[in-house]
C-alpha cells in the first residue's frame, strides 16, 4: 500500500474546482506525467552516476546523495500533505531522487565489479555490472506484469487487499526502523546485523518478500489513477498520482538492486 496515494485524497473530487477549471484528471494524463517525471529522474541519475564514477574524489558525491535524500524527503512531505503543490514540486522531487539513485547505483556497481574481479572474472572496470542492468530490467518487467495482472482482474484491489497491504507496509516500516537502529548502535557484525545488511538466506528471503510487497503496491497506484479519473478529481491530481507511482517504482528498484547484490555476493 502506497501511503502517498490514498483514495480519500481523490474521493472528494473537489467538484466545484473541476467545474470552474473545466478539466479533470485522466488516466492518460497521469501516465504522461509519470513518464515526464521518470525522464527527469533518469537524467539526474545519469549525472550523479557519471560524477561518482569520474570524480577525482568520489566521496564528494555524498553531497548529492545527502542533499537528494534530505531534499527529496522534504519535498515528498510537502506534496503528500499539500497535493496542489504536486504540479510544481514533483519535478524537483524527481530530480532529487535521481541524484540519490545515481549515487547508490554507482556504489553498488563498484562493489559488484570488485567482487567479479576478486572471483577472477574479466570485467570492464568502467562498465555497468549485471546487477544494475538486471535491476532496471526487473523493475520494468515487474511493472508491466503487475499492470497486466491489474487489468486482467486476477487480483482485486478491494478493501481486503488494502488491509493486507497496509499491514505489510507497516511491518516493513518497522523492519526498516529496527535496521536503522541496528546500524547506528548494533555494530557491524553478528547474526542480527547480518539479517538486515548481510547476505544470509533469511536476509534474502525477507528481501524477496519486500520486493513482492512493493510490486503489489503498484496495483494500488494503478487503481487509484483509474478511480481518481472516475471520481472527476481535479487536473493537478494527475501530477500527484504520477508522483505517488514514481515513489513506488523507486522503492521497487532499490529493493531489487539490493536483492541482486546479496545474491551475487554469495557466489
Amino acid at each position: 500500500m502506497n501511503p502517498i496515494l490514498q483514495e480519500k485524497k481523490f474521493a472528494p473530487a473537489q467538484t466545484q474546482v473541476v467545474i470552474e477549471d473545466g478539466e479533470c484528471m485522466t488516466v492518460k494524463g497521469s501516465v504522461i506525467k509519470t513518464g515526464l517525471l521518470l525522464v527527469l529522474l533518469l537524467l539526474a541519475a545519469a549525472f550523479t552516476w557519471r560524477y561518482t564514477n569520474n570524480a577525482v574524489n568520489p566521496s564528494s558525491a555524498l553531497y548529492y546523495l545527502i542533499g537528494g535524500c534530505i531534499g527529496g524527503f522534504i519535498l515528498a512531505m510537502i506534496i503528500t500533505f499539500k497535493p496542489k503543490t504536486a504540479p510544481y514540486l514533483s519535478q524537483l522531487y524527481a530530480i532529487a531522487e535521481g541524484f540519490v539513485l545515481g549515487c547508490i547505483s554507482a556504489v553498488y556497481n563498484s562493489y559488484a565489479i570488485e567482487r567479479a574481479v576478486a572471483n577472477g572474472t574479466a570485467v570492464d572496470p568502467n562498465g555497468i555490472s549485471g546487477i544494475i542492468t538486471g535491476a532496471i530490467l526487473l523493475t520494468v518487467i515487474t511493472t508491466f506484469v503487475m499492470l497486466l495482472v491489474y487489468r486482467s482482474g486476477a487480483v482485486k484491489v478491494d478493501n481486503r487487499f488494502m488491509k493486507i497491504m497496509k499491514v505489510a507496509l507497516i511491518s516493513i516500516l518497522v523492519f526498516y526502523a529496527i535496521g536503522i537502529i541496528v546500524s547506528l548502535f548494533g555494530g557491524t557484525d553478528g547474526r542480527f546485523y547480518n539479517l538486515f545488511f548481510g547476505n544470509s538466506i533469511l536476509a534474502i528471503v525477507i528481501n524477496i518478500i519486500i520486493v513482492g510487497v512493493a510490486a503489489f503496491s503498484l496495483m494500488q497506484d494503478f487503481d487509484l489513477m483509474v478511480k481518481g479519473s472516475q471520481m472527476g478529481a481535479p487536473k493537478y491530481m494527475e501530477w500527484y498520482a504520477a508522483f505517488g507511482l514514481m515513489v513506488t517504482l523507486v522503492w521497487l528498484y532499490l529493493e531489487i538492486l539490493r536483492l541482486l547484490s546479496r545474491i551475487q555476493s554469495r557466489n
